[in-house]
């Protein structure tokens, strides 16, 4: 591993410079004006894996962007190891939040700010620097395939297609994925468990246009008073979720499982002070740590109706909208949570509107049991690069592939994420530390090494 370290040291500044170049471009999945920039970017990444020494590097269409798939099999006899990673980045909206713009990365305080560059640039592009490593360093120690995706910041939507169409190319002993966070640079953690996701939009209509609001204004129902009151109700005083049957089948942990998850280090304080809060909020009867990985949420992402413009129009718009997510936890399914929550929806609006809910995308929750083979090498790994063992967490985020890995591929998914909560991934002013990004090239070889070792 001396010569790994080496390489990694004389090519630090290059690897670093790759990155940047790979964070101006926008690619944008969610916004069709950035079609060329998503394009782009997957020849970019087919490039730099072809560069690195992976063989039979493609683009792979899907009826929407395409998926970079590259390998190199030294022996059938051998793993192999499936690293997934996703090139496409959420909305920078809203730009003026931010203090550069977003696809115009700078360095400062030892960190990359820029859309994308933790969620997932910086991260999988980690694992196509450490290949390179080992390539230049003697070669991989097992089998490797790589398929980067350009629509998980969208849901993802044509990839289970792909893997269903592509089971004998994609077959793997492990799927190695960095999309996740530590709890921090000095206290080493691998998430084993994440939420699954729901997510809608709805609408609701009132009159059939746009309003005076002097002349209608307390005879004709308000779409926004209206949505904001449905909204509201969907929390009781305990701030738990009142869909009817929305908590049937949540796994509830025991209090000896919620005792070993209170020993991860965590302060309070030190949290509101990052979100500059004054208290926090959420399901009575739980802490900050459990509420955001082990219990169900929903959450308003967005809101709008009426005029929005500088100055003042006097309107009662004719339609409110709201985009809404909820967060899943085992063994909550999403399609019946979509349907649980459309259904509700429905029966809590007052005959005064009309109201659509239109289901977007969602996922399963994911656990990775932390006595398989591949996650004790992970463990390992990390022990050796930061010099203590990590930590096993659950995460609040959603992945929903993973359970989709585990359902087609028959394979678990080890999640080594190098990034930290703060690092406002979907938010401006998104960032990723230099430590973290030179961290995880020196680690991922190590996974390699150990994987194959308990492997034999």
């Amino acid at each position: 591993m001396e010569n790994l370290a080496n390489y990694l040291e004389t090519n630090k500044e290059r690897f670093l410079n790759e990155l940047l170049d790979l964070l101006k471009i926008p690619s944008v999945s969610a916004d069709p004006k950035f079609r060329d920039d998503v394009f782009e970017t997957a020849e970019f990444v087919k490039q730099k894996l072809i560069e690195a020494g992976a063989d039979n590097v493609e683009l792979c269409p899907t009826k929407g962007y395409p998926i970079v798939y590259g390998e190199k099999l030294v022996d059938p006899a051998l793993p192999t190891v499936l690293v997934y990673g996703h090139y496409d980045v959420q909305p920078a909206d809203p730009y003026e939040l931010w203090d550069s713009p977003p696809f115009e990365p700078v360095i400062k305080d030892e960190k990359i700010y820029a859309r994308g560059a933790c969620d997932d640039k910086g991260q999988f592009y980690m694992h196509i620097k450490a290949f390179e490593m080992m390539m230049q360093n003697g070669g991989v120690p097992c089998n490797i395939k790589f398929m980067i995706e350009g629509e998980e910041e969208v849901g993802s939507d044509n990839l289970e297609p792909f893997v269903l169409a592509n089971k004998e190319k994609l077959a793997c002993d492990v799927v190695l994925i960095s999309d996740t966070s530590m709890i921090a640079n000095d206290v080493p953690s691998i998430t084993t468990g994440l939420r699954g996701l729901s997510y809608v939009e709805v609408e609701v209509t009132g009159p059939n246009r746009d309003l005076h609001s002097g002349v209608y204004g307390g005879a004709v129902a308000n779409p926004v008073n209206v949505l904001c009151k449905m909204i509201a109700s969907m929390h009781d005083e305990n701030n738990r979720i009142t869909i009817p049957g929305f908590y049937d089948k949540v796994a509830e942990l025991s209090d000896a499982e919620r005792a070993e998850m209170a020993k991860a280090p965590f302060s309070l304080e030190h949290y509101k002070n990052d979100l500059d809060i004054n208290d926090v909020q959420g399901e009575d009867g739980f802490s900050t740590s459990e509420r955001t990985s082990i219990r169900p949420t929903l959450d308003v992402n967005g809101m709008w109706g009426g005029y929005i413009g500088e100055g003042a129009k006097t309107v009662l718009p004719s339609k409110a909208y709201a985009k809404i997510s909820m967060r899943l936890v085992p063994h909550q399914v999403s399609e019946e949570i979509t349907e649980l929550f459309q259904k509700h929806f429905e029966s809590i609006a007052p005959d005064s509107v009309k109201v659509v809910v239109k289901p977007h995308h969602g996922g399963e929750p994911a656990v990775t049991p932390i006595d398989s083979i591949a996650y004790q090498a992970a463990s390992k790994a990390y022990e050796k690069t930061f010099g203590q063992k990590p930590i096993p967490t659950k995460d609040g985020g959603s992945i929903p592939i993973v359970a989709m890995f585990k359902a087609e591929l028959g394979v678990e998914t080890i999640l080594m994420g190098f990034g930290l909560d703060s690092d406002a991934i979907h938010s401006p002013n998104e960032h990723y530390g230099l430590f973290n990004f030179y961290k995880g090239i020196e680690t991922i070889p190590q996974f390699y090494q150990e994987y194959v070792g308990m492997k034999a």
